[in-house]
């Protein structure tokens, strides 16, 4: 849609049930070279200003970036209503201003957003008037219905409706004013975009006229390699040059002539440079930049956390703005181009780009502080809700060493929750991925804590092994000597000879004996799942967190799972199975310990 002078706390019409998820446009602008000595021609000015990988980061945050320059001090930066003010400053009396992000909007960390599934994120940046977001990893780390979720406001893509909570202005979540976009991640059986791929926007030429400007979008081909958006099926994420080239040839061919590519894969420079330099660039964008075609004429990137400003030379040699703006709102990047009037060409030399720092030196955007406020007190509420009992102490064994209840209890839970909406013949918990014990006494620093009584903090998120949002439970097809691979990795084997020990729970249908004298690998035998033995050749459907599946995260040593077949995705993580699983127990119980018994117990009967 067209683009008024921005007002920040303008209503935005939302955007059609065909394209909600992608909205509004970048623009560029540049003049051609003047004759010398010669006033330059009128340029149609477009101001963009971006920011990345906010993670929800919109409430009290404070954090620093170095300088501008390097050997420039540091500075305090942080919170979103200092964001929301600079972004008023830098847009105040600008034609063509366009807001948006390049992608990782959400998993949020802070408790205010994480709680509430992030939707107070999308208040927060529809207050703002985010005009629209490329699809990051992190947009897909419950998958694509939870995506569709957060753009529609549909109340669907958790397993428990755990959704649409009311905001800070009474209403049920309704999903962003903006849109998101994505060319690279494809439906796997149709090929084609998940998404709108691109977007042109109508800038106002000053004369009763208006210039298209085009923009397009990738996500990191990488997505499926990152734990929590791990996507073993219904999705592919394509080559993102590809991605930019194909569809600023198509912009080419109706008649657009400036171009933007918005990506969700980034780059960096040498430790130590500012801001707003380009020392040694390095990443995947450089070699992507290489390859581009010179139709693009800026690249906006995200991903690396990194803050970098810099221009470099697309294939045909002309210099092109290429940044990225950091993350949690710690940066804002500002390109101000200029469009030719009679051709709607970015004039390249007219081009500038500078990074921002959302420094603490201005007033907190009041409508800002208000939101964030009362998701805070919201939080605080839920921090202190009930969400089951327990009968004694949960606990984990030290080191992981040994069996124990906890673990016990988590692998329960994942057999229980990937058979809620899917099927799976056992579960494992894997060594490492419990940050606490429940514990049956109250605390006593919480007045709302009682004795067996377990809060909505101390379970729901932060107990299984997450970042933000938590990690997803998916299931896969393994053989019977996968499995018993599997459980032979709890023993292994140093450089030196020394053998560590890392007990793996198993569900509670799970039964094996283990022998310590026999050499490493040959330790287990005896499995039964059921009433069965296991067949080394039968096939058997297991469940555990998504890292497990694929080498870049998985717990180490434990590699049996890499193969899996016919892998899908639980609609639960690790933390929601926990939580939901013990509140259908409640009061719950800590399992029985014997799910793995030495040989010497099972010979003599104990």
């Amino acid at each position: 849609m067209d683009h008024a002078p921005r007002t920040f706390r303008a209503l935005r019409r939302r955007p059609s049930a065909l394209i909600a998820a992608v909205t509004a446009g970048l623009a560029l602008c540049l003049a051609a070279p003047s004759a010398a000595g010669a006033a330059p021609s009128p340029t149609v000015p477009v101001q963009l200003l971006s920011i990345t990988d906010l993670h929800g980061y919109f409430g009290e945050y404070t954090t620093t970036v170095p300088g501008a320059r390097a050997g420039e001090p540091a500075q305090q930066v942080g919170g979103g209503a200092y964001l929301t003010t600079h972004l008023e400053r830098l847009s105040a009396g600008k034609r063509n201003s366009v807001l948006f992000s390049a992608g990782d909007d959400f998993t949020g960390w802070p408790n205010e957003t994480g709680w509430f599934w992030n939707e107070p994120t999308i208040e927060y940046l529809n207050s703002i008037g985010m005009d629209f977001s490329t699809v990051g990893n992190h947009e897909m780390d419950r998958g694509y219905t939870f995506l569709r979720h957060m753009i529609d406001g549909t109340c669907e893509g958790r397993p428990d409706r755990d959704l649409c909570f009311t905001d800070s202005t009474g209403r049920r979540f309704r999903g962003a004013d903006f849109g998101y976009y994505s060319g690279s991640m494809v439906n796997e059986r149709t090929g084609k975009p998940a998404l709108p791929p691109y977007h042109v926007k109508y800038v106002d030429d000053g004369r009763g006229g208006k210039i298209p400007v085009g923009f397009v979008f990738a996500t990191t081909a990488r997505a499926s390699e990152e734990q929590m958006s791990y996507t073993p099926k219904g999705f592919d994420f394509r080559d993102e040059t590809d991605t930019v080239n194909k569809y600023a040839a198509l912009l080419r061919e109706q008649g657009v002539r400036a171009i933007v590519a918005v990506m969700h894969e980034g780059f960096s420079q040498k430790a130590g440079a500012g801001y707003n330099e380009c020392v040694d660039p390095s990443g995947p964008v450089v070699d992507f930049n290489a390859r581009i075609t010179p139709d693009v004429d800026a690249i906006v990137t995200g991903h690396w956390h990194a803050l970098v400003n810099c221009m470099l030379r697309d294939p045909a040699g002309n210099p092109r703005p290429v940044v990225e703006a950091a993350n949690h709102g710690r940066l804002i990047n500002e390109m101000n181009l200029q469009l030719d009037p009679r051709t709607g060409e970015v004039l390249r030399d007219r081009t500038t780009s500078v990074n921002h720092a959302n420094t603490k030196d201005v007033t907190p955007d009041p409508e800002t502080l208000r939101i964030a406020d009362y998701w805070r007190r919201q939080a605080a509420a839920r921090g202190d809700t009930p969400v089951a009992t327990v009968t004694a102490d949960l606990t984990r064994a030290p080191g992981d060493s040994a069996e124990s209840t906890m673990y016990n209890a988590t692998a329960d839970a994942f057999h229980w929750a990937a058979n809620r909406d899917g099927r799976a013949d056992l579960a494992v918990a894997m060594p490492g991925i419990l940050r606490r014990d429940v514990r049956y006494a109250a605390d006593p620093a919480n007045p709302a804590d009682a004795p067996g009584r377990v809060l909505f903090s101390e379970l729901a998120l932060g107990t299984v092994y997450d970042s933000g949002i938590g990690v997803g439970l998916v299931r896969g097809d393994i053989s019977g000597a996968q499995l018993d691979a599997l459980l032979e990795s709890q023993w292994q084997q140093a450089a030196d000879g020394s053998v560590k020990y890392r007990q793996m729970a198993v569900s509670g249908n799970v039964r094996y004996t283990y022998d310590t004298t026999k050499p490493v690998g040959r330790r287990v035998a005896a499995v039964r799942i059921g009433d069965r033995p296991v067949n080394p050749h039968a096939t058997y459907r297991i469940a555990t967190l998504a890292n497990n599946f694929f080498a870049k995260n998985a717990t180490p040593g434990f590699t049996a799972l890499f193969e899996a077949k016919k892998q899908d995705r639980s609609l639960y993580n690790g933390g929601d199975a926990l939580w939901r699983y013990l509140e259908k127990k409640s009061p719950a119980s800590p399992p029985a310990l014997g799910r793995a018994t030495p040989v010497s117990e099972s010979r003599s009967g104990t």
